[in-house]
């Protein structure tokens, strides 16, 4: 599994790259399916926009991407906020998996039904 992080307009420190790991690697640790995650990091410099520090990630599982943003005051509370958005987003997809493979009950939309006349 590849985390690679991005930046756009910020110069990508030691610091934010090792704390961008280590948050995201703790959303790899929840499942092993993941290929890789990208991670994009970028600054409005326009002083008039409040949250000007955006975390954008692109998590590929199988043949899916999953993509979440945040934006906040400070990057590592957009790297927070992205990575426990990103972390509940996998939840999802895990359990929505898993669900299926168990033979679970399968969603309104693809399941057909027979109607007697």
């Amino acid at each position: 599994m590849h985390i690679h992080v991005n930046g756009r307009n910020i110069e990508i420190t030691d610091a934010i790259k090792a704390y961008v790991k280590e948050k995201a690697g703790k959303v790899a640790g929840h499942y092993e399916l993941i290929d890789s995650i990208d991670v994009i990091l970028s600054v409005i410099k326009n002083p008039s926009v409040s949250d000007s520090h955006i975390a954008e990630v692109n998590c590929k599982i199988g043949g899916e991407t999953i993509r979440v943003e945040e934006k906040a005051e400070n990057m590592y509370a957009s790297i927070d906020l992205v990575c426990d958005k990103l972390e509940r987003q996998v939840r999802k997809f895990k359990e929505k998996g898993l669900s299926k493979a168990k033979g679970g009950v399968e969603s309104i939309r693809t399941t057909q039904t027979e109607v007697e006349v």
